[in-house]
């Protein structure tokens, strides 16, 4: 499962989840896949149903947000521009976008301390170089969300958390400015939204271009459960890391497996496969209702 989907359409990018075509200069069809990777490792085993999942969760999401940045989308249907006898390859798991210029940089928000800046803090008492107040616990909820932007990695490499100053200096002051404010508003908007359907939001990843005339515009993927740390908010509380909606499950039985990291992964039980399915469908199934 780490190949791209076989279409006639020219293969532009395979990536950990996400398959590229070209259909035109100005336009590539998006596929999201049933891979799944685990500590930037693409598994042997597919999550049944996920990049049909990840498709719908990622474009309710861009509909909701639309009014706040210009997005990837066409407005084109997958239909006109994949032949018939291949559309059962990528119906439901794909969308017509435009081709834009990258900006090289992971928009992260984070509203809560957990994960690498939960470590981060334990050390040094800040998140990517951000001082935070003293006392703050695992899954302590941040006084405000923060922007901590990461490098982005090829596959197979880890991204690295890099400071707001060595994104200003990658991606000029200017543009760092305009994505961390739009990073914050749209995590903002969701983080709302998210709470009134039982879900906490407590950290995301947006990809940013720039379209022909150096417009910012939202792409890839958004606030879906490998993108983002979905919590159960019945299920929250300070001082422990609850669990998420995403690939976590997998994540757990690989750390406690004794796997050093390094791919090939090991086979994953069919239960924990199943599990982390469910996990994702009932993430759709809240966002959504």
């Amino acid at each position: 499962m780490s190949t791209a989907t076989p279409l006639s359409l020219k293969t532009l990018y395979s990536g950990k989840v996400r398959d590229l075509y070209e259909i035109d200069d100005a336009r590539m069809l998006m596929v999201a896949s049933d891979r799944l990777s685990a500590f930037d490792v693409i598994l042997d085993q597919p999550i049944p149903g996920k990049g049909k999942v990840l498709t719908a969760v990622s474009n309710f999401w861009f509909d909701k947000l639309r009014g706040l940045i210009p997005d990837h989308f066409t407005g084109d249907r997958v239909e006109d521009v994949v032949p018939a006898a291949e559309l059962p390859l990528v119906e439901g798991r794909s969308v017509v976008v435009k081709r834009l210029k990258p900006v090289p940089v992971e928009a992260i928000v984070r509203g809560y301390l957990v994960g690498s800046g939960w470590k981060e803090y334990q050390a040094s008492g800040t998140v990517c170089g951000i001082r935070l107040p003293e006392g703050l616990q695992e899954a302590s909820r941040l006084p405000e969300p923060i922007f901590t932007p990461s490098t982005k990695a090829e596959v197979g490499d880890h991204d690295e958390n890099i400071s707001y100053a060595r994104c200003e200096d990658i991606i000029g002051k200017q543009l760092a400015a305009k994505v961390r404010e739009a990073s914050l508003r749209l995590y903002q908007a969701a983080a709302d939204y998210a709470l009134g359907q039982g879900i906490i939001i407590a950290d995301t990843k947006f990809e940013f271009g720039l379209d022909e005339n150096g417009t910012l515009t939202l792409m890839d993927e958004v606030l879906t459960p490998d993108s983002s740390r979905f919590w159960p908010a019945d299920a929250y509380q300070v001082g422990s890391n609850p669990p998420s909606f995403d690939k976590q499950i997998i994540r757990d039985w690989l750390e406690n497996s004794g796997w050093n990291k390094q791919a090939p992964a090991p086979q994953v039980p069919q239960d924990v496969i199943e599990l982390t399915a469910a996990r994702y469908q009932e993430a759709l199934e809240r966002l959504t209702r």
